[in-house]
């Protein structure tokens, strides 16, 4: 049963919006504009416990990239030649 009760004592809405133009938003209408311009990742607890700054996190992944440089270049194939 709703009562009165649950109603908040002060609205917040300033008395220069209108609240009918302000419904029906698109939801995740800029999502894909703001993936592309974030770069997070989120870390499990268990790394974020081993790399607990930022600075960490970065150390250790240029250090694997790194030592993953000279691997990577050996394990890639050549590019094909048209057919030689």
């Amino acid at each position: 049963m709703k009562n009165g009760k649950n109603k908040p004592a002060n609205d917040d809405l300033r008395p220069e919006y209108d609240l009918a133009t302000l419904q029906g938003g698109t939801r995740g209408k800029h999502l894909r504009a703001y993936r592309a311009a974030t770069n997070l990742a989120l870390l499990t607890p268990e790394v974020r416990a081993a790399f607990p700054t930022d600075v960490a996190v970065n150390r250790a992944l240029r250090s694997l990239m790194k030592k993953a440089k000279p691997d990577r270049a050996r394990r890639l194939p050549r590019k094909s030649r048209g057919g030689r």
